[in-house]
């Protein structure tokens, strides 16, 4: 699969994470069918600023953060995950199987 025809698809898929929830870099690579393809994701995230998807929505596996050095400000993702009431400590998501949202149940 071609690298920016993969980062499309991911764009799409981050786009439709809905307001207050989160969803995990592999749970978007195992919902296009590329389960071991979570990094790619990743690094999609990486080059989304652009792109207007909501990036910050995007964590790893267990709830972090892992991302955040991709957005400039120290905490901004953190703080658009709280504007969205999404509580947020030590870099880890409060209650993350309550936001989580999984592209392969829900789309």
């Amino acid at each position: 699969m071609e690298e920016q025809n993969f980062f499309e698809k991911v764009y799409e898929v981050a786009k439709l994470i809905p307001y207050g929830r989160v969803t995990s870099y592999g749970a978007i690579a195992k919902y296009l069918g590329a389960a071991r393809s979570a990094r790619m994701v990743g690094w999609a995230m990486n080059n989304s600023s652009a792109k207007d998807v909501p990036a910050h929505r995007v964590v790893n596996r267990v709830g972090v953060l892992t991302g955040k050095h991709h957005f400039s400000g120290t905490n901004l993702m953190q703080q658009l995950l709280e504007n969205e009431g999404v509580k947020v400590k030590d870099n880890q998501i409060v209650d993350f199987q309550k936001h989580f949202w999984d592209p392969a149940k829900e789309l």
